[in-house]
């Protein structure tokens, strides 16, 4: 079966089933490897990609689910909160096996769109799904505290 979605801003034509987890469409017939394959049961945050602007998570979520809707994933990711981001992740030394990480920074551009000045409380349940297995959960927050902050500057 033919079929089209709309990855980063382009529609893209793919063959396969439309039952298929975008997830393997995004890596095996995109070639957007950024999204990562952690457990496959929408557990650990590590395929989160945007849908309509929402987190969600690409190797549950089904190419007939998504549908018509904008799928963006790290690749693409940008604007304010993006930029903020990554410059927040760099300074705080964030990675550190850095598997995880395109889907904390998409976590965390999801969270700072929909609340760009979170509490430490809010931020603690923003991420609570994403998994970090080398334990960098300080650094992720403080960056994310410190990107907030610098939008607020800008802002202000």
């Amino acid at each position: 079966m033919t079929y089209k979605i709309k990855i980063n801003g382009e529609t893209r034509e793919l063959s396969g089933e439309l039952e298929q987890p975008l997830l393997w469409a995004l890596r095996d017939d995109l070639g957007l490897t950024g999204t990562k394959f952690g457990c496959g049961m929408a557990q650990c945050g590590a395929c989160t990609v945007h849908v309509d602007g929402q987190p969600q998570r690409a190797c549950t979520l089904s190419l007939a689910a998504v549908g018509a809707r904008e799928v963006v994933t790290i690749e693409a990711v940008a604007g304010r909160e993006a930029s903020e981001l990554k410059a927040a992740w760099i300074k705080h030394n964030v990675p550190q096996c850095g598997y995880c990480q395109s889907g904390q920074l998409m976590t965390a551009v999801a969270l700072l769109r929909a609340n760009p000045q979170p509490t430490k409380d809010e931020i603690d349940v923003a991420l609570a799904g994403n998994l970090c297995r080398c334990g960098t959960y300080p650094r992720i927050r403080a960056a994310i505290a410190e990107a907030s902050s610098e939008l607020h500057k800008a802002t202000a």
